[in-house]
């Protein structure tokens, strides 16, 4: 059996401004259940692929079979050396191979993970770095904090509010502005040349289930794990898949197991 399992839905914070129709926003009250975690990571959102690596081959956004999508191939090759090392483990990320929204100088690799489960369950941050390290990925840019959201936590202030102004006190400037920067690795807007990111994830360090039982959330929906996404992020059109074009990486030799004509 080749099907697979896709990575759950993560819903965006209410101050989150590139929504569509079809996204869901967290419930009310989760700013107060992430104040209430012993530690939170903050990770630049990177605008790519969502794929998973498992056992059974490498997927993308449908699970029942592995994906055959040129800008796959990368991937599918890689694929190919670290098979017999993930046994049970699903290592999820953004390829980054084929340019999107977004297109970036400082590639150092196609694939960022940002998740890894076992079975039903999202392991820590700090397992995923590990696993990470072990199959030679980076992880998505991770931003330092240097002020913890339970610091900064009063319950009669509006808790979107408080979001907005703890992202400012760890970014050094308002969210909103952050991703009008390169970020951490070189984002810039492929048509105007301009220097945007896409956004950013707040996640539990911890391990959890996708639905925790901590917010009431659909089963299939994260609830220790949210998204802000800029406006008007999403520029490609249904021709993306006859015109997309390849990243370059920026140290072919690091990453020479995707091939020489990966990097051309």
């Amino acid at each position: 059996m080749m099907e697979s399992r896709k990575y759950n839905r993560s819903l965006h914070a209410h101050i989150s401004r590139g929504t569509t129709s079809d996204d869901r926003f967290m419930p009310d009250g989760y700013v107060r259940s992430f104040a209430q975690k012993d530690q939170l990571i903050l990770t630049e959102k990177l605008d790519g692929q969502n794929n998973c690596f498992n056992k059974r081959g490498v997927f993308a956004r449908s699970h029942t079979a592995p994906t055959e999508h040129p800008w796959d191939r990368p991937l599918r090759e890689r694929w190919n050396l670290i098979r017999h090392e993930l046994n049970e483990l699903e290592i999820f990320g953004e390829n980054m191979y084929g340019i999107h929204s977004i297109a970036y100088h400082q590639l150092e690799s196609f694939f960022y993970v940002f998740a890894v489960r076992e079975g039903d369950r999202w392991l820590s941050w700090e397992e995923v770095k590990f696993y990470a390290a072990m199959l030679d990925f980076p992880t998505v840019p991770e931003i330092p904090l240097t002020t913890a959201l339970k610091e900064m936590y009063q319950p009669e202030k509006d808790e979107n509010q408080l979001l907005g102004a703890w992202l400012t006190a760890n970014l050094g400037m308002t969210w909103e502005e952050s991703v009008n920067t390169p970020g951490r690795l070189g984002g810039y807007d492929p048509v105007t040349q301009n220097p945007c990111s896409e956004g950013f994830v707040i996640r539990n360090a911890a391990g959890f289930a996708t639905n925790n039982g901590d917010l009431p959330v659909q089963p299939n929906e994260f609830d220790n794990l949210f998204k802000l996404v800029r406006a008007s992020h999403v520029k490609t059109d249904v021709h993306w898949t006859k015109t997309w074009k390849p990243a370059k990486l920026i140290d072919y030799e690091r990453y020479k197991w995707y091939g020489y004509e990966y990097n051309r």
